[in-house]
């Protein structure tokens, strides 16, 4: 398997399957100097925890993080920050009934033809659960990001059919109670912002910053849809209805709409970075589904174990790391080209 690193000058290095002993990565390309606060990386994980509410897995792990090389006295060397997250609550019993059998939607049918082997215990590398290097990195661009007044923001703005400005914790709960009573599962979509990015990062040929941001959502499991700005909605638009009009604060050059979503030519324009990521419904579904097995047999398939209703919330601090871990990167690209 390959292409296991995500990054240029902010790398992140992954490894792990959900059922192993442990999840891990290794972050290379991290400032010097930078005193890092373990409690905010943390506080990331735990937001981002299985078992924080009836309609989410009950799966029960500390997701506690060892951070074992790249610090000094609190403090980042410049040099590889390797950690690792270790499983404590793996039931791959609960797996035995699917090892021959492809489960609808999952990654079970592709692994094997791809591998001729797959892990089916929890889904292995496939599963949600080997992002959580991604949670640590992202915490740690946060961090850095922050010290230029850089922040990362999102919003759950559609959950199936229902759409918000932004649902709260308690509605998020309400709604996805609904479908757990169902035995079904449900997509939804979530909104990010970057706020305070600076004007003029990212490149206008193979490596604009809302391609390479679209990568990052893109790679996030279950992520069927990325848009930025209006998005799929400026095709109903006219170019007079579309375009940003320029005008000058006093201060600086901005722009009084942000119908582009704060990047222009694949650079950031210095207005707010707005985009949506959509996700597909969790296949695993617990009603029964029609299916085959290895050799092609038709099954039956009741799935077992513990499972979310939906992406949200647990996705939401995925989708801020990965932005965090895209803005840091063309942050310290552009400083290395004005070298």
């Amino acid at each position: 398997m390959n292409n296991n690193t995500f990054g240029t000058a902010f790398c992140l290095t992954t490894f792990g399957e959900s059922h192993g002993a442990a999840i891990g990565g290794v972050i290379d390309g991290c400032p010097a100097g930078i005193l890092l606060d373990k409690a905010l990386i943390e506080k990331e994980l735990s937001r981002r925890k299985p078992g924080q509410n009836a309609t989410m897995s009950t799966r029960k792990e500390p997701d506690e993080v060892e951070l074992l090389s790249g610090l000094f006295e609190g403090n980042t060397t410049g040099t590889p920050i390797a950690f690792v997250i270790r499983n404590k609550d793996a039931k791959t019993s609960d797996y035995e009934n699917i090892k021959d059998v492809f489960r609808p939607s999952h990654a079970d049918f592709t692994y094997q033809e791809k591998y001729g082997i797959r892990d089916y215990a929890g889904g292995g590398r496939g599963s949600a659960r080997t992002l959580l290097p991604c949670v640590v990195a992202g915490a740690i661009a946060k961090q850095i990001l922050a010290l230029q007044d850089i922040e990362i923001q999102s919003n759950v703005i559609q959950i199936g059919e229902e759409r918000s400005a932004g649902f709260s914790n308690d509605d998020i709960e309400r709604i996805l109670s609904r479908f757990r009573e169902e035995k079904d599962t449900v997509g939804a979509v979530v909104q990010g912002i970057v706020k305070n990015a600076p004007v003029g990062i990212g490149e206008p040929a193979f490596q604009k910053f809302h391609a390479v941001l679209a990568h990052a959502m893109m790679n996030i499991n279950a992520a069927k849809g990325f848009e930025i700005g209006e998005g799929f909605n400026a095709a109903r638009m006219r170019g007079s209805e579309c375009n940003d009009e320029f005008y000058y604060d006093g201060e600086r050059i901005r722009t009084r709409t942000n119908h582009s979503g704060g990047v222009q030519g694949g650079i950031t324009n210095g207005e707010d970075i707005v985009f949506n990521v959509a996700f597909k419904p969790i296949p695993s579904v617990m009603l029964p589904q029609k299916t085959v097995d290895i050799h092609g047999n038709e099954k039956v398939l009741e799935i077992q174990g513990r499972h979310d209703v939906c992406v949200v919330p647990r996705v939401i601090p995925m989708i801020e790391a990965m932005a965090a871990m895209v803005t840091l990167d063309f942050v310290l690209l552009k400083k290395c080209n004005k070298m």
